[in-house]
């Protein structure tokens, strides 16, 4: 009953979405969501860290997705961008040696621009 509940209701956990697939426009997985980055002062969620190439949470390129292009597809159990596993390795990324460069403005106006969205800030 209580899994019923919270499988209708619009409301996420972050510990559930860390580690869920990410699927791109033709439904092949093509990555999963490492974690979520919250405006401090807003709280809402601005952008989606996907790590794409990992084998057993090691490796892989890190890359941070404006949330406005995640759509949660619930036939897949995860979220769907709409865009294809080549564009995504085309885009800005960092690797676990630049853990901090998401937060870089520089860094992220290339991904907002590269996405482009608007940027929130």
């Amino acid at each position: 009953m209580l899994d019923e509940k919270i499988r209708d209701h619009s409301l996420i956990g972050s510990d559930r979405v860390e580690g869920t697939s990410v699927y791109g426009r033709e439904k092949n997985k093509i990555g999963t969501v490492r974690r979520i980055m919250i405006d401090k002062l807003s709280g809402e969620a601005r952008d989606v860290e996907v790590s794409v190439g990992a084998f057993l949470g090691m490796g892989g390129k890190l890359h941070s997705l404006p949330w406005e292009k995640f759509e949660y597809d619930t036939e897949l159990g995860g979220y769907k961008l709409d865009v294809t596993e080549e564009q995504l390795k085309n885009a800005p990324t960092h690797n676990e040696n630049e853990r901090d460069q998401q937060f870089d403005r520089d860094y992220q106006s290339k991904v907002y621009s590269y996405w482009v969205v608007a940027p929130y800030w």
